[in-house]
């Protein structure tokens, strides 16, 4: 009972503050485009979130796995309420390499908050059900994530609403003040020593694992790069640029496609009932890349004036709004069967008590891909545009793929 309790609050907290981290990206993303940022300058903005999650990831892990998660979770809390207080104090009249030094390393902190938290929540999942009921793990899995997703959506919706009603200042300090009630909630209420190893955490550790975690590592860079390649900076900049659509407008849709990204995650054990063990998780996660690969290609093909067109696969006055929008959506739902399928199999993976320790190291990998991703995205929209996006996108997801086909057909998982 008493870890049923705790798991439940650290997966509150969690909800929390992923509300503030999707609005503080929508925040960011729009604001400073307003005061005329660059793509690529906007890209910058978030590089060091991405790189200190590798480093946070890698040696989070250890700390979760040594001090138990609830230090993890306290201290990710502590550390995106003062990124939110530094953020606060930008000024508009500062010059612009300024702001993009200063925002890069409050941007920093937020990175580590973030992925100190999450892998608080995806270890207490193992720790709560552990290894012998893979059904159960992976519908766990599948709500847990989905769930975060859903939430981190309404943050991007929140953050562009935010953003017209109460401008940018006002906007952080009440996401500050709200992660400080969260923050002394969770103080009160979690005991134990959640997801601590009971043994000592060895160096070596650190560094991988057994060869289906380095290969589902790999296969997670790419992944999440050919998510981010278009999602960062190129489509909400094109959305707002191109198409003239407004803050909320484009915080709605981005919110949308995150929303509905995480409603299909934590569906996903019925979308894929035949998902029973690591086994057929496996060979799930080998067809729907082979699905997901093709999304992007065939909508650039559909931004390219004339050329589905021409072939008879859409008709010739389909507006091209409808084409990004619509081919995104459809990207999103086998985007979040694949991400399901692979969250549910670096848990399935673990042992029992060092579970921590490889979610963190496939986490270390997420945001390798996410950082890689996140500079494409500036630097290839900045110069190439959005339709070389997509088809770099497609490029990644096939990586991501080469690297899944090695999983084996049995699952060797330690209790």
């Amino acid at each position: 009972m008493a870890d049923i309790k705790n798991y439940a609050a650290v997966t509150a907290a969690y909800w929390a503050f992923t509300l503030t981290d999707g609005a503080l990206r929508m925040l960011v993303l729009l604001h400073f485009h307003q005061l005329g940022f660059t793509p690529l300058d906007l890209a910058f903005l978030f590089l060091f979130y991405e790189a200190m999650g590798i480093i946070t990831n890698f040696f989070g892990g250890w700390i979760g796995a040594r001090f138990g998660l609830r230090v993890t979770l306290f201290a990710g809390l502590a550390i995106q309420i003062a990124a939110l207080s530094l953020l606060s104090i930008t000024d508009p009249d500062w010059e612009i390499a300024f702001s993009v030094a200063y925002v890069m390393s409050a941007q920093a902190l937020s990175g580590v908050a973030k992925d100190l938290t999450k892998m608080s929540s995806k270890s207490a999942v193992k720790l709560l059900i552990g290894v012998h009921d893979h059904g159960r793990l992976f519908k766990w899995v599948a709500l847990l994530t989905g769930s975060k997703n859903a939430l981190k959506g309404l943050g991007f919706l929140a953050g562009g609403v935010m953003l017209s009603w109460l401008g940018f200042q006002l906007s952080l300090w009440s996401m500050a003040l709200m992660l400080i009630v969260v923050l002394v909630l969770a103080l009160t209420t979690i005991r134990g020593d959640l997801g601590r190893a009971k043994e000592k955490i060895k160096g070596k550790e650190l560094f991988s694992k057994t060869r289906e975690i380095n290969y589902l590592a790999a296969a997670r860079i790419f992944l999440f790069a050919s998510r981010d390649i278009w999602f960062v900076v190129g489509v909400p900049v094109f959305l707002y640029r191109n198409f003239g659509w407004s803050f909320d407008q484009v915080g709605g849709f981005m919110a949308a496609w995150v929303i509905g990204y995480g409603i299909v995650q934590a569906s996903a054990p019925r979308f894929l009932k035949r998902t029973t063990d690591a086994q057929s998780a496996a060979r799930n996660a080998k067809k729907w890349a082979a699905v997901l690969s093709a999304i992007p290609a065939i909508i650039a093909l559909g931004l390219t004036p004339g050329v589905l067109a021409s072939a008879g696969a859409i008709n010739p006055g389909t507006p091209s709004a409808l084409i990004l929008v619509g081919g995104l959506l459809i990207f999103g739902v086998v985007f979040a069967l694949n991400s399901a399928l692979h969250s549910y199999l670096i848990v399935a993976y673990s042992d029992h008590d060092k579970v921590a320790l490889n979610v963190g190291f496939y986490y270390m990998a997420n945001a390798v891909g996410r950082l890689g991703g996140t500079l494409l995205s500036g630097l290839v929209f900045q110069y190439a545009g959005l339709v070389a996006c997509l088809w770099v996108s497609g490029a990644l997801v096939l990586a991501a793929l080469a690297f899944t086909l090695p999983l084996p057909n049995r699952a060797h998982i330690n209790d």
